[in-house]
């Protein structure tokens, strides 16, 4: 399959893989998060889209969890 044959279940994937890499460059711990927690987004809706796929579901899920406690709820 070629990648222009590619469904927008693999598309969700692909974009959340490489919004999660992208989160890795930053060198700001919020900007770091914050992508981080848009990639945890959407790897849990492609969990989803996996016909629910609960280790990916969970995990992400999780992930993002951290991360709002830590950018939202946690005192400095």
């Amino acid at each position: 399959m070629s990648f222009l044959e590619t469904h927008g279940t693999e598309l969700v994937g692909y974009l959340a893989m490489l919004v999660l890499l992208i989160s890795f460059l930053m060198k700001d711990i919020r900007r770091l998060r914050t992508l981080n927690m848009i990639a945890c987004a959407l790897f849990v809706a492609y969990g989803f889209l996996l016909a629910t796929s609960w280790p990916i579901i969970i995990s992400n899920a999780s992930i993002m969890g951290i991360n709002i406690y830590y950018l939202f709820l946690k005192k400095k």
